[in-house]
């Protein structure tokens, strides 16, 4: 992960992996998965389904048989209640301003700028896709060079903002990071950890001292916690953590606790999603609030790590191996999961084909558990 601050790029079937580097670390990361885009920035024609003037807002079905939610305050201007903004079985443009996650659905806004006509097709339809995770880092860091090692991104941001590189674009420290990422617990210098909890309420960090925790004394544990609070914001941020948050400081007393609040305030700075600290609850814990737009880490990856996710990286070591040994056919050897994850991604598939000349051999093993996929020789 040496060189200068960058945005890297690397594509393999059905994925694109996007990581922003800054100050020799990983600042920011994104996952796109074209067969499951989380839908951001998409423009749909939908019908309203349902007013709600105690939700003050409205239920809009969209493409895909989804149903996103329409605040009364994203209804046209001038503001008025939900009930006068719409009505049930109206056609309407909306954009996805948040993904689906936390089990709901996408939100939606009727404040599009320079809407095009309605299609007079009247079904739920998507009209125009938002921008991936490239085309919105790219855009959020425009000061940092762009490699990739995709001609097709190379083609979607154009020659002046991205490079083309030979090989892949992760080097092995790039995606050593973003495969940490998908743990619950974050190793430390000093035995510092910290465990992740994703709840379907909120998110709970905890923080594990280790060996200065053990020691009883004051000032090691307020140096624990200050260097805990630079990495509590980082992993917030990589793991796109959002809602409410809450996080427990280690060996503290509660009365102490505020002070931790200024460099953690410090270390939330940077975050493009501008969390709120809202302070420390009568129980010690540090509560943040972060906005909800892109799916957080968890979700897209699984937690556990899902059959999707364990199939997408097997496509990648296969494209990866068929590379280096074009002559040699691979298959593979997966539980019932995976197989029934393949038959969801069809673009992915259509990518590895692309990719290697070969279509997916894949072979069932209905003894395999998850985890225990295998990569071998095709032997038909």
């Amino acid at each position: 992960m040496s060189g200068a601050d960058r945005i890297l790029v690397s594509a393999s079937p059905g994925e694109r992996l996007v990581a922003v580097l800054r100050d020799g670390g990983l600042h920011m990361a994104a996952i796109d998965r074209p067969d499951l885009p989380d839908g951001v920035g998409d423009l749909h024609l939908g019908r309203v389904t349902a007013v709600s003037a105690a939700m003050s807002g409205a239920f809009v079905e969209i493409a895909g048989g989804e149903t996103g939610f329409l605040p009364e305050s994203e209804t046209p201007p001038p503001r008025r209640p939900i009930g006068k903004a719409v009505s049930e079985g109206e056609w309407v443009l909306v954009r996805v301003t948040r993904a689906a996650q936390g089990g709901k659905g996408p939100r939606v806004t009727m404040r599009v700028a320079d809407p095009p006509p309605l299609p007079t097709n009247r079904k739920p339809q998507l009209l125009a896709r938002g921008p991936g995770a490239a085309e919105r880092l790219a855009r959020a860091f425009p000061a940092l060079p762009v490699e990739t090692d995709s001609a097709t991104i190379l083609g979607a941001l154009g020659r002046d903002r991205a490079r083309l590189v030979q090989g892949r674009a992760f080097d092995e420290a790039t995606e050593s990071a973003l495969a940490e990422l998908a743990e619950p617990v974050v190793e430390l210098p000093g035995g510092l950890r910290l465990h992740i909890h994703p709840t379907p309420a909120l998110v709970a960090i905890d923080v594990d001292g280790g060996r200065a925790a053990g020691l009883g004394d004051a000032v090691a544990h307020a140096r624990v916690n200050e260097a805990a609070a630079v990495e509590v914001a980082r992993q917030i941020r990589l793991r796109n953590l959002s809602g409410a948050i809450v996080v427990d400081f280690a060996g503290m007393p509660i009365r102490k606790r505020p002070g931790l609040l200024p460099p953690l305030e410090r270390a939330l700075a940077g975050d493009p999603l501008e969390p709120a600290l809202m302070g420390v609850t009568r129980m010690g814990l540090v509560e943040i609030m972060r906005r909800r737009v892109h799916r957080p880490l968890h979700e897209v990856l699984g937690s556990p790590i899902s059959a999707v996710t364990r199939l997408l990286a097997a496509l990648r070591s296969m494209a990866r191996d068929a590379a280096a040994r074009p002559q040699v056919p691979l298959a593979l050897v997966a539980g019932p999961e995976v197989a029934e994850a393949a038959a969801r991604l069809p673009l992915a598939l259509a990518e590895y084909r692309a990719a290697t000349g070969r279509p997916l051999a894949l072979r069932r093993d209905p003894l395999l558990r998850p985890g225990q996929e295998r990569i071998e020789e095709d032997r038909g």
